[in-house]
Parts: structure tokens; sequence; C-alpha cells
């Protein structure tokens, strides 16, 4: 409910202003909440605000810290839209102000270690509600927790989820078109893996991540590949799964994504060391990289990687630019930083594009009787007019927690992320009014479950 007056409307600093900001600012906005946007571009803060009496762009830099004590401390609850490794910065001032506050992000290990001192301070600081993670726990544990009362067991647990172009968009060799930051897409490739499978753990380095990607039909887009995400085995405890004997969190992309990610890390290309591109081709910068003459570098690259000179892997590198006489666009910098930066130019998702989110819970559970059952539960989102899938996606699911804290319905303290039905039943319900829901299935055979 809007509040009623000037003297009981409280007030939200946003720290950020990206590209999944737009949502969280509409919907903070329009239910006549005081917002105040912090970011290094004003411009992008006031674009948000459009003007409205309630909204209030700052100038703020995350080297500032004397102005972010400030306004925190002239605030009821922060969001920060931040790259991860501010959050803990941003936390420990909202425990000094005793503010709640709100991210999207994992939380982090430094994080956790702030619970008993957020619960001192008698404040929240809810972590990962965004899309992935997020909706994706809280619609988890809603069918967990309906599992659990009637008796049964969750015995296998995949949850899949990706943030991609609509079909009609996947019209270069990647198959992908990025509605976020190319270097978050890109930088999480590069994490390692770990998850559990029929109750043996199984364990990828980074250089294994897109080796042998799962097969998966997903009903109304089509065939879809799913690497592992993280670290699936700290969320048999998040999740009260103390019978799970599988237990897979993965990211859908299209079909080819992962050779051409794998082929690209293999060669050294996502690598964060610096060096100096000065006066270097790209075709130059491979040849250094592979360590061979330039000359007929595709060819080159193809015989190092044993893949056919037509594969999509290939391919895919020529057209973003690697093995052509253009000069490297920087002079210093990282192979990472000058892959992002041609992807950057050349896969960001055009105006009024459409993109989507796509997710999938699979559960086989033994119930109560004995019997097997398989559920599942599927999202399929696409972007609407006024905003992106991935942004209305990730900022909904938060701006809807900091109103229900504001609005007292939300009462938990500590770190939290939202797996407790005190945090995801409220939220979800919101989310539906605003049409992002899960289609669940119940009830299916065996034979319908998923195998890693």
């Amino acid at each position: 409910m809007p509040f009623k007056n000037n003297f009981n409307t409280m007030k939200v600093l946003l720290l950020g202003a990206g590209m999944v900001a737009k949502p969280l600012a509409d919907y903070i906005l329009d239910n006549q909440i005081e917002l105040t946007i912090a970011s290094r571009t004003l411009a992008k803060a006031d674009k948000l605000i459009r003007n409205r009496a309630n909204g209030k762009a700052t100038q703020w830099t995350t080297d500032d810290l004397t102005q972010l004590d400030e306004l925190i401390a002239s605030h009821d609850l922060t969001v920060s839209l931040l790259p991860y490794a501010y959050h803990v910065t941003v936390a420990k001032l909202c425990i000094q102000h005793k503010k709640n506050m709100v991210t999207t992000s994992y939380v982090s290990e430094e994080m956790k270690a702030l619970d008993p001192e957020a619960k001192k301070a008698g404040i929240i600081i809810l972590n990962e509600i965004g899309v992935d993670p997020g909706f994706d726990h809280m619609t988890a544990m809603r069918i967990i927790d309906k599992v659990k009362d009637k008796g049964g067991k969750v015995k296998e647990f995949y949850s899949l989820c990706g943030a991609l172009a609509a079909p009609e968009e996947t019209n270069n060799p990647f198959k992908y078109k990025f509605s976020w930051s190319p270097k978050g897409v890109i930088m999480a490739g590069n994490n390692g893996a770990k998850y559990l499978k029929g109750g043996e753990i199984v364990e990828l380095p980074t250089e294994d991540l897109f080796k042998n990607p799962l097969k998966i039909d997903f009903p109304e887009v089509g065939e879809m590949e799913v690497y592992p995400n993280r670290d699936s085995l700290a969320y048999i405890d998040q999740y009260g799964l103390k019978d799970v004997t599988t237990m897979y969190r993965g990211t859908f992309r299209y079909p080819n994504w992962c050779e051409i990610m794998d082929a690209i890390k293999t060669l050294g290309l996502v690598t964060y060391d610096k060096q100096s591109f000065a006066g270097k081709t790209y075709k130059k910068i491979m040849a250094r990289q592979l360590d061979v003459y330039p000359a007929n570098i595709k060819e080159k690259a193809a015989e190092r990687l044993r893949l056919p000179i037509d594969s999509p892997a290939i391919l895919a590198m020529e057209w973003l630019g690697l093995f052509s006489d253009y000069m490297v666009a920087m002079d210093e910098g990282s192979n990472f930083d000058m892959v992002t930066d041609l992807m950057l130019k050349k896969m960001m998702l055009p105006e009024g594009a459409r993109d989507m989110v796509i997710m999938l819970h699979s559960f086989l559970v033994k119930n109560a009787d004995g019997s097997i059952e398989v559920i599942k539960s599927r999202l399929l989102d696409f972007a609407t007019k006024e905003d992106t899938s991935i942004a209305r996606t990730v900022g909904l699911p938060a701006a809807i927690a900091v109103k229900m804290i504001l609005d007292g319905k939300i009462t938990d303290t500590g770190v939290h992320i939202p797996v407790s039905k005190s945090i995801y039943e409220p939220v979800l319900t919101e989310l539906e009014k605003l049409g992002i829901t899960m289609k669940e299935e119940w009830g299916l055979k065996e034979s319908a479950k998923i195998s890693c």
C-alpha cells in the first residue's frame, strides 16, 4: 500500500543505475516511496528518475566513502546494484547505522560473517534476491516445502536458468546477445563448478567447465545446452535437502556456446594478466598467444584446438574479429579485456530487440507412500516494450522485497537469502501479479527426469 503522508514515507537508496535498475526504480517510485539513485554517471540516474517528484539523482563514486556513509545514514534501506566486491563495505555501514540492505548478488563468505552483527543491529541484509540467484531459490523452495509437508523426500534436483536473446535474435555464431554486462557473463565462465551426482561429488576445474554440456529440450524454445553453475553443494543445506543424491545447478545456452567458450578458454583468451596491445592487430595478438607466426592464424588456431576449420568455435572467433588485421582497440589490458571489448561492440542486444529468461526446476521425489514422481516447473519470460526480461526478473524481486521490508511484512534479521517461507511466499505472490510465474507440473513419470 502507498504511504499516507510525507511523514511516513520511507527513503530508499539505490547504489548503481545499470542495465537492470529501471524496473526496480519504477516499482519503488510507483509505490510512492522516496528513492535516491546514486551513480557515477548522473545522467543515467536522472533517466531512471524521469522527473518523478519522489525521486532524486545524485552523483557518487565508489571511492567516496564519506558520501556513502552520509547517504546510508539518511535513508531507511539501501539497495546495492554495485559489483559484488563493494557489497560488504556497504553492509558494514548499514549495520553501523542500523539500516536494512538488499542485493541481488551471491552472498560471499565475508557477507555471511556479518550475520551476528546484522542481527544485533536488528536489520536484514537480504542477498540473492534477483532471478538467478533469487527467483530460482524462491520457486524451488515453494515446491520443496510442499513436498516435505506431504511427507515426501527430494532425491534429485536440477535447477537450470539462462538469460538469453529471444530465438529471433540468434543471428550470430555465438547465438547470444548481451542484455547485461558482457564482463559479468564471461567472468562467470571462468569459474569452476561442483555438483552432486548419484551420491558422488563431481568437481570441474575451470578448464573443463564447458566440456560435455547437458542437452535439454525446452518447450517453445528448442534444444539447449546446460553447463554447471558454481557450487551446487552449498545449496543442499540451504534448501534443507538432506536426502538428496543428485544436486545440480546449471546455466542454459543455445547450442554451440559451450564449444565456442571452451575453445576461447583453451587458447587463454579470457585470462586476466595485463599486457601491451600497442601497435598490434588482433591477428598478431592471437599469434603471440599461440606462439606462432601470424600467417594463416585461423588454420593454426583450428589445428591447436584440433577442430575443423569450419567448426562453430573457429567461425565464431573469426566473426568476432580475433583473426583480423584490425588494430586492437586498447593499448594495454588483458586478453579478457580485449575479448569482452569486442563482444561489447558486436554482441549487445539491439535497442527494441527481445531478450528472454528461461528457468527449469526438475525434482525426483520419493513420496510418503514409497511412490516416485517427477515434478517440473518452468519459466519462459520475454522482454516487454518497456523493459528487458533480465531487468524485470532481476529488478522486480528485489524491489518487491524492499517494499515488504519497509511495510514490515518481512521481519527476519541477519544475513539471508530468500529460502524461508516468510520471505519467498509474499515475494512470489506479488511477482505473479506482475506476470512472472513458473508453470508447475506434478505427478510426472520417472522417465521424465533429467540426467547429468
